[in-house]
């Protein structure tokens, strides 16, 4: 008889994947994404129980102006603003990409936040694929201007139009900030 661990069993952890993880004792970038929100924190394994070094969610871009959505945008500037605290926090190891159980895709939005962490100085062990044309958001002012006048899944932006301007204006703040 096998013993399926209570987490397997629920689907919320894959063990094999997990301990190929903790074997590289390297501490590792979780990244994970809600139905509202990404999720980025700096995980170190401890016996007694994994230790978070930092933890930011997609919801503190809303003070830089930037609505709270789960889209490539979004998940791009938490990224950049999880790298601009773990440098704060003098937090610059080298770190193993985790995205759990989540499917690697290329234009994945967990690996937007990867990319942007990055590109903001991070160092992560992992190599990323990542489409570059959907990062600032073009593809949703595409899809807007394509839908114009009719309500759709992007009405939260005053001006769905106007993503790709706020979306620098939000990221050069973000280099900014201190």
């Amino acid at each position: 008889m096998k013993i399926i661990r209570r987490r397997r069993k629920e689907g919320l952890t894959n063990y094999k994947k997990r301990i190929i993880l903790l074997k590289s004792r390297i501490p590792r970038l979780v990244i994970r994404k809600s139905n509202r929100s990404i999720n980025m924190q700096i995980v170190e394994y401890l016996e007694d129980g994994d230790k978070v070094l930092l933890h930011v969610e997609s919801n503190r871009l809303a003070k830089f102006g930037w609505p709270a959505r789960r889209n490539t945008p979004t998940a791009y500037l938490t990224g950049m603003l999880f790298a601009k605290m773990a440098k704060e926090k003098k937090l610059d190891k080298e770190y193993i990409l985790d995205i759990g159980l989540h499917k690697p895709t290329k234009a994945s939005i967990l690996f937007a936040a990867a990319k942007g962490a990055v590109d903001s100085g991070l160092n992560l062990r992992n190599s990323i694929e990542f489409d570059e044309s959907r990062i600032d958001g073009t593809h949703i002012k595409n899809y807007a201007e394509k839908v114009a006048g009719k309500k759709h899944q992007f009405s939260a932006f005053k001006e769905a139009a106007e993503i790709t301007e706020l979306f620098n204006k939000v990221k050069n703040e973000i280099n900014k900030a201190e």
